[in-house]
């Protein structure tokens, strides 16, 4: 039902380091997924989601800052609890020099949890995000005073541009691991 697993599965995983959330060339994560864009305000930012011919998961479109624009984002919906006891996340990506966010929702908060990075251009790197270093943000603003993320009520990852970087974008994914 979920892409991933159910909780009772994670509680046999917690015995290793880390798991894969996404892992293209595993076929984890990669169902599950939803494109949202500045469309849902009046904005006119597209996105798109696929598979590359070397089987990596391409999060690409245009971002636009016309009608108060300036977002677009994919999400991966799972389970709360999937990430109970999870201390960071390494992900792997090959960019085009553009900030990005690793993104985390919980449903009973209205924020989001954000943290950004640096893509290169043409260029796999591996980044390192510990979960302290996630920031509530809600409509583009943040939160000083919200409390602070619950990786065990997380049900959602997204990964998102925004920030004004009007253009052309194409992050792509070769994996995301969580990490005890």
């Amino acid at each position: 039902m979920f892409p991933i697993f159910s909780y009772s599965q994670t509680k046999d995983i917690m015995a290793e380091k880390s798991f894969y959330i996404i892992n293209t060339q595993k076929d984890i994560g990669l169902n599950y997924w939803n494109i949202v864009n500045d469309d849902v305000m009046g904005g006119i930012s597209k996105s798109y989601l696929s598979l590359n011919d070397e089987k990596n998961l391409v999060f690409n479109g245009y971002l636009s800052l016309d009608n108060n624009g300036g977002f677009a984002s994919s999400r991966l919906s799972f389970p709360k609890e999937t990430l109970s006891g999870v201390k960071s996340f390494k992900i792997k990506v090959k960019g085009d020099g553009n900030i990005y966010k690793l993104r985390f929702r919980q449903n009973n908060r209205r924020a989001s949890y954000s943290c950004d990075f640096q893509s290169l251009k043409d260029e796999w790197i591996e980044i390192n995000l510990n979960v302290d270093e996630f920031r509530p943000y809600w409509r583009g603003y943040a939160y000083n005073d919200y409390p602070s993320l619950e990786v065990s009520e997380i049900n959602s990852l997204g990964i998102q541009i925004s920030d004004k970087q009007e253009g052309e974008f194409q992050l792509e994914v070769k994996y995301i691991e969580a990490i005890y």
